[in-house]
């Protein structure tokens, strides 16, 4: 299938979706903290919507990026430079400041299914890092010339999401004993800060240097 990348491709963006599922942001502070004050059912809406919102960025990009390569492929490069550059960025971000996760189970009145689904649909869609992220983070695993690069793109951003749903299935379920470990370790934290700045400066080094030659 030609949508399919190459089974090391597949390795190395299997990894680092997995570690991206495991860094605390938004979306995994929303589920939480509706875990908290809910109950699992309205988190799993929760990460419901922010899949959806994810299932919109893989289109905006798999159909824009497509049309880029089309106009010049001289273009897609650079893109792809200045995703690198962004990625390194990241890095140098995780390292200064690192991860942070505050939830506080604050009482309220229960959410409907599609209440929760909206909430997390919204927070991923309008946060300008994951539109962003997305933009760079995908088309690292793109060759230039590739004539499959939108069933590709599309491929990979559904694949995101189903690598990451048990990560988060597993936070949702362990979320108040998860959220007092995490805040009370520091360490874990700093220690997901810089395996995220590794893996990342890998993958921005490995895309400067073999535009380089």
């Amino acid at each position: 299938m030609d949508f399919l990348p190459t089974l090391p491709t597949l390795l190395a963006f299997t990894a680092a979706s997995l570690l991206l599922a495991m860094t605390p942001g938004p979306d995994m502070t929303l589920s939480i903290s509706r875990a908290l004050s809910q109950g699992r059912g309205p988190a799993l809406y929760v990460v419901a919507g922010t899949s959806l919102g994810i299932v919109v960025h893989t289109l905006l990009v798999a159909f824009g990026i497509s049309a880029l390569i089309t106009a010049s492929p001289t273009a897609f490069l650079m893109l792809k430079t200045g995703g690198a550059a962004y990625l390194l960025w990241l890095a140098i971000q995780a390292i200064r400041y690192g991860s942070s996760l505050s939830v506080k189970a604050t009482a309220g009145p229960r959410g409907t299914a599609l209440a929760n689904i909206s909430s997390g649909f919204w927070v991923n869609l309008l946060n300008p890092k994951v539109i962003i992220f997305f933009m760079t983070f995908l088309p690292q695993f793109i060759s230039a010339g590739d004539p499959d690069v939108t069933g590709k793109l599309i491929f990979l951003g559904l694949f995101f999401i189903v690598v990451g749903i048990p990560v988060n299935i597993l936070v949702i379920l362990a979320a108040d004993k998860l959220a007092s470990w995490l805040q009370q370790n520091p360490r874990v934290l700093r220690g997901i800060d810089y395996t995220f700045a590794g893996v990342f400066s890998v993958f921005a080094a490995k895309i400067l240097f073999t535009q380089a030659r």
